[in-house]
């Protein structure tokens, strides 16, 4: 397996290596909702120069709590038994907040889906966040009627 962006900053930083397992599913979805930020923006950024106004909408649209918990409609037949039980964690963690403008449902899922995004970060599987964030954009797209990020491999 190729080494990931994680990897290279535990090395950087000489931080120590901690098994994945155990993570309490709050601790997950916190570097998962930066994780998935960040490729939602990168998606946005790439396609095209506009205004900041502009790539915040686009980008807030897809990371928001009800659009997360809408993508894993499409996700969860997707998942490994892990990558299941991973998401199953984190929407059954207790937190001690919760977003606004979000449904105790919506929030849950949401972050289900940001404890997925993170184990998969911290165990280098770029590539399957790829994946699994591109089905999860054409299927919002599809059920929303929005073609923002639609397209790729």
């Amino acid at each position: 397996m190729e080494k990931g962006i994680d990897s290279h900053i535990k090395e950087y930083f000489d931080l120590p290596k901690v098994d994945v397992a155990t993570y309490s599913p709050l601790a997950l979805a916190y570097i998962g909702d930066g994780i998935y930020d960040l490729v939602i923006r990168s998606i946005v950024v790439g396609k095209g120069n506009t205004k900041a106004s502009r790539l915040h909408q686009t980008t807030s649209h897809l990371v928001k709590a009800h659009a997360q918990a809408t993508m894993m409609e499409t996700l969860t037949p997707m998942l490994t038994e892990d990558e299941t039980e991973i998401y199953r964690r984190g929407r059954n963690a207790k937190s001690p907040t919760m977003a606004k403008n979000a449904t105790m449902s919506d929030y849950r899922r949401a972050t289900g889906f940001e404890a997925l995004m993170g184990y998969l970060y911290l165990t280098d599987q770029f590539e399957r966040i790829l994946e699994l964030s591109k089905e999860a954009i054409r299927h919002y797209n599809v059920k929303t009627g929005k073609n923002d990020l639609a397209g790729g491999k």
